[in-house]
């Protein structure tokens, strides 16, 4: 086992400039799409609450039977608020949102916390301030149109959504989404290196000749380096001149 980890660091040590050549490429184009091509995405969010059934029965009201039924209404609420009923509502308010309605509602979403009255909208945009615009404008349009719908009023705004002055966006940081790149890139690349390896089937030491071939290794012949041979081929050169100097005396 302790030989076989040593083979893996050997392969990792041979191949180390193209792991890191990958991951540091990876996370150079990682860290100029995130910084300079992809935009950031904010949230904003609003609350509502579904707790009365009219206006004249306030919290008498507020039985079980009341929660459970307002409760099931959330469901229908949730549809009702993407229609275009609602949608070309919040639009006409909001003369400087350029979308069709049904783009509209493809940026809000709506959910509910298990067993309670309360709806949130949650609305995505490039523009924090017109998120917060958006949400706020569903909400309250949301709560205006729901009596002439479901001939109801039991919807209120628990919290409007207010702005931030350094708002994060929800998207992935750059920061992350370049260390997720380099980790990944790493993956990979420890796998080409391996993969490398495994198609390089020449014979470089003589444990792979006794492992591969079968055969005992009789001697060992040492890595002869070029500056080893140049410094004896310029030192036999001077031997051949101090001779001939010799000799011509």
């Amino acid at each position: 086992m302790e030989i076989e980890l040593k083979e893996y660091f050997k392969v990792i040590k041979k191949r180390i400039w193209i792991i890191l050549s990958i991951v540091l490429l990876s996370s150079i184009c990682t860290g100029i799409m995130s910084y300079y091509f992809i935009q950031p995405v904010y949230t904003a969010s609003a609350a509502l609450v579904v707790n009365k059934t009219s206006e004249n029965q306030g919290l008498q009201s507020l039985d079980y039977s009341n929660v459970a039924t307002n409760i099931m209404l959330i469901n229908t609420y949730k549809e009702i608020i993407k229609t275009p009923a609602i949608m070309d509502k919040v639009l006409e308010k909001l003369p400087d949102v350029n979308v069709t309605s049904e783009i509209l509602s493809k940026k809000i979403k709506v959910s509910t916390v298990n067993a309670t009255q309360i709806m949130t909208i949650v609305v995505d945009d490039y523009s924090y301030s017109q998120a917060v615009k958006i949400v706020n404008t569903i909400a309250q349009v949301f709560k205006e149109q729901i009596s002439n719908i479901m001939k109801v009023d039991n919807v209120s705004i628990l919290n409007e959504a207010k702005e931030q002055l350094n708002p994060q966006p929800t998207s992935l940081n750059p920061k992350i989404n370049i260390a997720i790149s380099a980790i990944v890139a790493l993956t990979l690349s420890i796998g080409i290196a391996f993969f490398l390896e495994f198609l390089d089937d020449s014979i470089k030491t003589e444990r792979d000749v006794e492992k591969y071939l079968g055969i005992p290794t009789l001697g060992v012949i040492t890595k002869i380096k070029s500056r080893d041979i140049k410094s004896k081929s310029v030192s036999q050169q001077r031997m051949v001149g101090d001779g001939s100097y010799v000799s011509a005396k």
